[in-house]
This record gives C-alpha cells, structure tokens and sequence, in this order.
C-alpha cells in the first residue's frame, strides 16, 4: 500500500505538525522573484569584491532541498531550481524567535521545496551563497529522496518514475532540454524554408504510409476499427495534391513492433513534402539542417558517441548496390543475382527465405553487411524498388527508385525519396504489397483507394522525407537507447517483469 513506510510515516507526521501551527506545506502560491542562475549572475561581482557581501541586494529564491547540515545555531542548505543549484546559510538569529527550532529543525528536511529570501555573500571556502533573512516551506515531500551519492542506480525504476530521475539528476534534465530545443528549431527551420505546418489525423481508416505492423482501436460511435499512425504520409501527399507546395508535420507515430535500443512503440519524427523538387534537393536541405542545429545548439561538429566519433561535417553519398561490395565486403559478381545470393547467405549461416525476391535480398545484406559501418552521415540512395512501395523509379534505372536513407553510428535517421506520383504505377504497387500480405507479411501495405483517386487528379513532382527525432536526439547527447531521451518510454507492467526475474532464478 501507498504510504505504508515509515519514514514517510514521520514525514506526514511533520506536515500534520505544520498544519496545526498554522503553516501549509502545500503553498499555492510563491513570491520568488529571481532563478538560482540569476542569482549567481547578477552577482558573480561579489565574489571579487572586498566586502564578500552586499546586505543592499535581497532576493528572494526557491527550489528543492538537495542538501541540509545542521550545525547548532545555524545550518547549510543546497537548493536547486530547473537552472541550477545555490547554497543557504540559515542562522538561528536572523528568523523570526522560535522558527529555527521549533519549525525549521524539527519538520523541514531534504526534498522539500522552499521559498528563501537574503542577500548575497561569499562562504570562508569562496562559494556564493545566500544568507536567509526570511524562510518558508512550499511544499512538503513525503517520500525521501534516494542516497545523495549513488541517486538512482536501477535504469527501470529510473524511466518507471521519470519526476524522481529528473530530481535526482541534472544531466538528465539537459538532455531533454537538448530535446526540446531540437523540436523547436527544427519548426523553425521548415517555417524559414516556407513550409507550412499541417496537423494530420492519428486514427486511420487503413494503416499506411509505411511497413509496419499497427496499433487497432475501435471507434463505438461509428463502430468500426481504426489504426494508430504510422506515417503520415499518404495525409501529407493529398495536401500535396490540394495544391500546397511545401508542408510539414511534427508526428507522433505508433508502430506495434518490437521494443529494443532503437525503437519504442510511439515516437516522434519529421516528415516534409516539397513540390517541384527531388530527393537531390533533399540531400541538399538535410546538410543545411544539420549545419543550422549545430550552430544553433552550440556544438562542436565532431560529437562523441560511445566509443565512435561522429564527424557531422563530412556527409557522403553512396548507391545501395555500391555499398555492398565497396563498404560491406559483399563479392561484387554476386549482388545483382538472386540465385548467388542466396547461396552466399546460406554458405555464411545467415537465416535466408527463399522466397524473397532480389530487392529484399539486396536490403537483406545490406542490413547484415554495411549498415553498422556506417559512422559518419551517410546517404545511401537508389533503393530497390520492391523494397519502396511509394517511392518514384528512376527514368534510367527503373528497377531502382530515387530513394536515399540517411544513416549515422550505424543507424537510420532519415528516409526520403522522389515521390511516386503515377496514379496507375501507385495501384499496381499497392496491389503487390496486398499480395505481400496475403503471403504473410503483416507490415506490408493496404490498399488505399483514396489515395490512389487523389494521385488521379495530379500531384506535381514531390520529393518528401522523414526524419526521426527521437534517433537524432540520441546522437547529439550520446545516448544508446531510446528510452534515455523519451520522458516516458513504453514499459512493461511491473507485474511481467518480476515474473520474468522470479522465472530466471529458478
């Protein structure tokens, strides 16, 4: 049960202390005037002046207790607001006669939150403080904090209580920050360039706009099944074809698939279209995009990334089919046959399907042979056509389309490709992925009607792409899994969990 411990026990005991004194330990309201880094900076001056002090400046500051050394008469605190951490000197003399003892003492501790007022000093070991003339309690935690020293060391219960990980760790906090500074100007950006910001729906009629498996609801109004996005391409392209030239949307998508480093059932991505233009320019807007959040976040173009260094400065460029003989190792004689690729899968013990046709078995070995090869930002265009449903081919090579995939540290970022816009080329696509499905393959396309009527009435020549967020965002903080840059990743419930360990030990 909730609130069973029983140090929380004596941390409710301490509120209820409170109340009958005629203090509330859950303030609504709050007269700070000024955030911890204000503090320090508007007053680094101090620290080099020879008074060490300025009784004149009084500032009033709030935040979570984080530190609490009592010492007779008097005591240290360390508070911490979203900007940063201060320290408190609280003197027995300086508040109101009996507040030290009898309230502040004995029902004030770590953890909770506070409203201090003072002015400025510095400490005999030279730190900036502020020396309380005034003090009260905002808000009263009841759960303690986890020990000081070792925070939160269990990764589960970390994303399970996400608030507590926020508390217990700043650099956690920037990365989110990092987060939602990347949103930003990534709208900023497209909004620059022209494009228009566009809202798509979430529940569709057919799950499209990408291979994958979808999440099913069921509408009762209407009483029928809808599918949880997992593009929003086909919606973006119909604006396309309503006569917008440039359109984009900040989505969330929802992918019923496995849960690993990379992938979490719902994720957040860009996707973009632009009229009259190729995935040539494509490449061309992602290189000014990655050079506008450099400059704009601040960092340097050669980023840490585990044990690899990522040089976002040096982008490459390179054809599928190129990359499997000349960064894979894959025999060049054998990459354009079928027949020879199989019995190269089969001769290295890779598991191989026979019935797959070239294209897949082209993306096959590219995902076992380069794929994790590729460090730097890294184009890999001209995809097999059987594995781009919605991708336009290429005039000259029309077993290839004008498709690329943007990979860094061994991972996909973006996806983009001159867009299919032959109505009858469309349906027969369509029609293939159908057949795809009907063989088994649950992430294979519908056929959407609607869409394919929409081509008819003309969509002019479109490049779009998608770029994932939640991968880039993993890369700019050297983060390795998913779940370190989502505030609130997809968990299983606590119950299968200790099944599983209890399963494991026995």
């Amino acid at each position: 049960m909730l609130f069973e411990n029983k140090y929380i026990q004596q941390r409710i005991e301490k509120a209820e202390k409170l109340r009958e004194v005629g203090i509330n330990p859950y303030s609504n309201e709050s007269l700070r005037n000024c955030t911890i880094a204000k503090f320090l900076n508007v007053n680094s001056d101090i620290l080099h002046s020879e008074e060490k002090r300025d009784e004149n400046r009084t500032y009033t500051v709030a935040g979570r207790i984080k530190f609490f050394r009592l010492m007779g008469k008097a005591a240290f605190l360390k508070i911490e607001d979203e900007s940063g951490m201060l320290q408190i000197y609280v003197a027995r003399d300086n508040l109101p006669e009996g507040f030290y003892n009898d309230i502040f003492k004995k029902n004030i501790e770590v953890g909770d939150i506070i409203e201090v007022s003072g002015y400025p000093f510095v400490t005999g070991q030279g730190e900036l403080s502020l020396h309380a003339d005034d003090l009260r309690i905002l808000t009263k935690a009841i759960s303690p904090l986890p020990e000081k020293y070792h925070g939160i060391q269990d990764k589960e219960l970390r994303y399970r209580q996400r608030y507590l990980d926020l508390i217990m760790n700043s650099e956690v906090r920037k990365t989110f920050q990092i987060r939602s500074k990347v949103i930003s100007l990534t709208r900023r950006f497209f909004e620059n360039k022209g494009f228009l910001e566009v809202e798509t729906p979430m529940m569709h009629p057919i799950a499209g706009g990408a291979n994958a498996k979808p999440f099913v609801t069921h509408h009762n109004a209407l009483g029928i099944d809808r599918f949880l996005r997992i593009a929003p391409e086909l919606y973006l392209k119909r604006l396309i074809v309503g006569g917008f030239e440039a359109v984009f949307e900040i989505n969330r998508n929802f992918r019923n698939e496995g849960m690993d480093a990379t992938h979490n059932p719902e994720f957040t991505s860009i996707e973009f279209y632009w009229a009259y233009k190729t995935y040539k320019d494509l490449i061309i807007i992602t290189k000014e995009y990655f050079e506008y959040l450099f400059e704009h976040l601040n960092l340097p173009t050669l980023l840490p990334y585990g044990n690899l260094k990522i040089d976002f400065s040096k982008f490459t460029e390179i054809p599928l089919i190129q990359s499997l003989y000349e960064i894979g190792g894959v025999p060049q004689d054998i990459v354009e046959d079928k027949e020879k690729i199989i019995t190269f899968m089969k001769e290295k013990n890779l598991d191989v399907n026979v019935n797959m046709n070239l294209g897949q078995l082209q993306g096959e070995l590219f995902d076992e042979y380069v794929e994790a090869k590729l460090i730097n930002p890294t184009f890999i265009t001209e995809y097999p056509v059987e594995i781009s449903p919605l991708a336009r081919r290429n005039d000259e090579k029309p077993h290839l389309t004008d498709r690329f995939e943007l990979f860094i540290a061994g991972k996909e970022i973006a996806n983009a490709f001159s867009e299919l816009n032959d109505p009858l080329d469309q349906l027969e696509r369509f029609e293939s992925q159908i057949a795809a499905k009907e063989a088994g393959d649950d992430e294979a396309h519908e056929m959407d009607e609607d869409f394919v009527n929409a081509l008819s009435y003309g969509m002019a020549p479109t490049a779009g792409q998608g770029i994932g967020i939640d991968r880039l965002v993993m890369m700019l903080t050297n983060e390795h899994s998913i779940r370190d840059v989502l505030l609130f990743p997809a968990m299983k419930p606590i119950k299968q969990e200790i099944d599983l360990y209890e399963d494991q030990e026995n």
